[in-house]
């Protein structure tokens, strides 16, 4: 568990004094880091749709980002790419641009003709590569990468004897571009103080863009960093209003909770299908989607305060949740609202079955690891790794399939190595046992009546409402958001002066009802969000890369 200081007690402290968050100065932070990370396949995917088009298939496998510091997000800054990465990059990069230039497509995506069908014309090809280039690289193309560029694409189209199969290897370029690839920071080279480097204009662009979209930055966006907008207090917060007000700020949202949620867990979830018929492939994407769907209405469409999360009823369904849930289901060829009765188990999204799935076992629950979620992914607390030297045989015997999961863990509590992390967990996962390992309600196991009393921090509880009451009311539910927001916006983990930074956002979140959309504006507002440090670290970096 963390040892930090409680965000809370910085609430506590400025009520006592009777202080407000405008008289509360910002600390600044001091150790910043130019930010340098691979895309997502998130990423990647959605910005080839929003270039291009959500028409053009993107069809390959990723080398998957490990998780660190419970962010993929913060992993990309150390994720590189090997020879068979690259590999399949360049094979998405061919497929993509081929699509881009089939004769379907020339007129929506080119945009321009060439004089001969079967010879190169570097004026159109430099109009079209130019365009895309600047969405993929986030900035327009220097003169020399857009030079090299339409040559690869007159050289290919000589060779081949058309135009747009040339033009095919200028796009296949832009994709495999570490430029287009690998989100660097710049720095401003326009003569300021190397002793105060700050980020371009462009670096700008693109860290609010990731931060509220998910994507590379729009034309408005892009404009706003040409002119000189982004450089201006007033011009950025029109930039940031106008991000916060789009309706793509759900997407940035689902991809925000998406991580912290470890939802790309789901690409290797499997249940026994004899044991959960319902929970079959179609239920578990549903059951993703129904998650990350939950969130984006509570904290975008609704604007609510972010601890109704884990109290709320009201969901989305589908017909196919709808065998897994055993409810009716008003639409029956979509997803349609849908409200848990106020006497039902159900209440806030850890009850939903995506979360419970998830955290389960392949043919049964699992109260320990659910706890261990509940604590890492919405709490912030690091429960240890079970010790090397415990004999699980005594826990897994034949016999102990016809005990219920209370009488299991009270095995792992009469082992002292074991007591410390099953008193951590244990006590919340017990009161979500109404749930089997598919998320589906029961009241029995093993023949036996089902106790879900539990505990958590002291706060006990008979009832899974009780658990989503003591969830809302936990210092550490709101200020595990801030954490990983900060975390998610910058791409790497807030360390030592920076924490006082979470702590005054914590104190603005709390100020102004819990909700999300407030505290991303602040985060994208503070000149926290775009502290560099040493100049020249992140182009080093992208050079390296390159």
């Amino acid at each position: 568990m963390t040892n930090r200081r409680p965000f809370g007690l910085v609430m506590v402290v400025v009520a006592a004094l009777g202080l407000s968050a405008c008289e509360a100065p910002e600390p600044a932070v001091s150790d910043a880091q130019p930010m340098f990370r691979r895309l997502t396949e998130q990423q990647y995917r959605t910005i080839i749709a929003d270039v291009f088009g959500p028409h053009i298939v993107v069809a390959g496998s990723f080398d998957p980002i490990l998780r660190e510091e419970e962010l993929i997000t913060v992993s990309a800054g150390n994720a590189t790419i090997s020879a068979s990465s690259f590999e399949k990059f360049e094979k998405l990069a061919h497929g993509i641009a081929t699509q881009v230039v089939a004769p379907a497509n020339r007129k929506l995506l080119i945009g321009c003709a060439p004089a001969l069908a079967d010879a190169a014309d570097d004026a159109c090809a430099r109009q079209f590569l130019d365009r895309a280039g600047r969405f993929l690289f986030r900035r327009p193309l220097t003169a020399a990468e857009s030079d090299r560029l339409v040559a690869v694409s007159a050289a290919a189209a000589a060779e081949v004897g058309d135009f747009y199969g040339g033009l095919s290897f200028g796009v296949a370029g832009l994709l495999v571009s570490p430029h287009f690839l690998f989100v660097a920071d710049t720095l401003a080279v326009d003569g300021a103080d190397e002793d105060a480097p700050r980020l371009s204009a462009y670096a700008k662009a693109a860290r609010l863009s990731f931060f509220l979209w998910n994507t590379t930055p729009d034309d408005a966006l892009l404009r706003a960093a040409e002119s000189g907008a982004l450089d201006t207090p007033q011009g950025l917060e029109a930039q940031v209003d106008r991000l916060l007000a789009s309706p793509r700020l759900a997407d940035g949202v689902r991809a925000l909770f998406a991580d912290m949620l470890a939802v790309d867990k789901f690409d290797a979830l499997s249940k026994d299908p004899v044991i959960y018929p319902a929970f079959d492939p179609m239920a578990a994407a549903d059951a993703r989607e129904q998650l990350l769907r939950t969130v984006a209405y509570h904290l975008v469409e609704r604007d609510a305060d972010y601890r109704t999360l884990f109290e709320t009823r009201e969901t989305f369904m589908t017909p196919v949740l709808g065998r897994v849930y055993r409810v009716p289901v008003a639409d029956l060829e979509g997803w349609s609202r849908f409200t848990f009765p106020a006497d039902d188990a159900r209440a806030g999204i850890h009850t939903l079955a995506g979360f419970m799935a998830l955290h389960a076992h392949p043919g049964r629950s699992s109260p320990t690891i659910r706890g261990k979620a509940v604590r890492e992914l919405l709490l912030c607390q690091k429960i240890p790794d079970p010790p090397g030297d415990v004999d699980f045989s005594q826990f897994n015997a034949p016999s102990s399939a016809a005990l219920v999961a209370r009488e299991r863990l009270a095995a792992h509590n009469s082992v002292a190595s074991c007591a410390g992390c099953h008193k951590l967990t244990d006590g919340i996962g017990l009161s979500l046992e109404y749930f089997d390992g598919a998320g589906q309600f029961r009241t029995t196991e093993a023949g036996a009546a089902i106790d879900i009393s539990g505990d958590l921090d002291g706060v006990a509880f008979t009832t899974t409402q009780g658990l989503a009451q003591a969830l809302r009311d936990h210092p550490m539910i709101p200020a595990c958001l801030v954490r990983r927001t900060v975390a998610y916006a910058l791409a790497g983990v807030v360390h030592g002066p920076q924490s006082a930074w979470e702590e005054h956002l914590m104190q603005r979140f709390g100020q102004g009802g819990f909700r999300l959309k407030p505290l991303m504006k602040a985060i994208a507002l503070s000149p926290n969000f775009v502290a560099v440090g040493a100049p020249g670290a992140a182009s080093t970096a992208a050079e390296e890369h390159s």
